[in-house]
């Protein structure tokens, strides 16, 4: 690997053309939408609006039109999620499903879970989670240490995840569990993956909360749940594959490196047309930051429509976003002589104090630092 994979990609007439429209859209929708909502980035859950999307046609998009997606390219999805995640729309109850769980599924599930499954995702009206981390693991997915045993009509699935986006409010969880003994198929063997749904009785939902007193992060506790074989996705023993490759999709787009975008707004709000010096030198440097890891991620995005799996892309691009998202409060309070606070003040001190409790969570949601600098690493050659 070498830096030379990142190719300049650019987005296609056809797909930018969706641009005018979603904006229009959001325009109308979130017309009285405040800026402290708007911080919540692809975290704001309403299931209402998810609906709506569905409605237009901008969830699963790149899926099957026989699924009810439109066969979109990755680029106009692209077009779609910048537009919403640079307005702050509350995307996150559809979020998960549209981004990796309905395209794992088309790629890997069989014809009966595509025909479940993926028309609720397109109406907005399925929410999955992915069940990857758990205690003692973290990033570290080859250490999981959650299972299903092969029963007579199914499977037995026992064990615990943690740090799982939105299972509060989901409706299924693609877990990734060990059918085999690790002892005997290695590290990166044995591993299968599932859709779990999560009424079943066994299973224990436990919210965390964080600064914010917000919950997003979950424990998922399961208790001799009882699986078909239908809940099976793809290959037995293939879950190591299925999900590096659905990584890529988590790790490389815009949420990498947006999640901060209000504040930026909030304090260009605050700065004005006449910014100082100091102003103008940093907030030049924060427009080429993003510029960089956009054409970063579009890079990404053209790879993934090659069928390519760019792992070591995704997870630089994942990287550098969080670094830029989780510095831009601590740049923002040496331009802008305001403190942040929770309660009172001036909606910018309000966003402020909302994204400096929320930014130490942006690189642990998605995969950990240490872990993806790991991946760059072996990338590199390094390792």
């Amino acid at each position: 690997m070498s830096i030379s994979q990142f190719r300049h990609s650019s987005i296609p007439p056809e797909a930018e053309m969706l641009r005018s429209k979603v904006r229009a859209f959001l325009r109308d929708e979130l017309a009285d939408y405040p800026l402290t909502d708007r911080a919540h980035s692809w975290m704001g859950f309403n299931a209402g609006f998810s609906r709506q999307l569905g409605e237009q046609g901008w969830v699963g998009m790149s899926l099957p039109v026989e699924y009810g997606g439109a066969a979109a390219s990755p680029y106009s999805r692209y077009v779609v999620i910048e537009e919403l995640l640079a307005a702050g729309a509350p995307v996150s109850a559809h979020w998960i499903a549209d981004r990796q769980s309905g395209p794992l599924i088309q790629r890997f599930g069989t014809d009966e879970q595509k025909e479940k499954y993926l028309p609720p995702i397109c109406r907005g009206e399925s929410y999955f989670c992915i069940g990857m981390s758990e205690p003692d693991s973290g990033s570290d997915l080859a250490s999981i240490k959650t299972n299903a045993k092969k029963t007579k009509d199914g499977w037995l699935l026992n064990g615990q995840k943690v740090w799982t986006t939105n299972a509060h409010h989901s409706h299924y969880m693609i877990a990734l569990v060990r059918t085999g003994d690790k002892e005997e198929t290695g590290r990166h063997g044995g591993m299968s993956q599932f859709i779990v749904d999560l009424s079943l009785p066994g299973i224990t939902v436990r919210a965390i909360p964080d600064l914010t007193g917000s919950e997003h992060f979950n424990e998922v506790f399961f208790d001799n749940v009882e699986l078909d074989d239908s809940a099976l996705i793809g290959q037995e023993g293939a879950g190591w594959q299925q999900v590096t490759a659905e990584l890529a999709f988590e790790r490389s787009g815009p949420e990498r490196f947006l999640s901060s975008i209000a504040l930026i707004y909030a304090a260009l709000d605050v700065i004005g047309t006449k910014p100082d010096a100091l102003q103008s030198r940093d907030i030049g440097r924060i427009t080429a930051r993003l510029l960089t890891l956009r054409d970063m991620s579009l890079s990404v995005t053209q790879q993934l429509s090659d069928g390519e799996n760019p792992a070591w892309a995704a997870s630089c691009v994942k990287d550098l976003g969080n670094v830029f998202e989780q510095e831009i409060p601590e740049i923002l309070q040496l331009l802008i002589d305001e403190q942040p606070q929770v309660s009172g003040g001036s909606e910018y001190a309000r966003v402020l104090a909302y994204l400096t409790q929320m930014a130490p969570s942006f690189s642990l949601r998605g995969g950990t630092r240490e872990i993806l600098r790991g991946i760059i690493a072996r990338g590199l050659g390094l390792r």
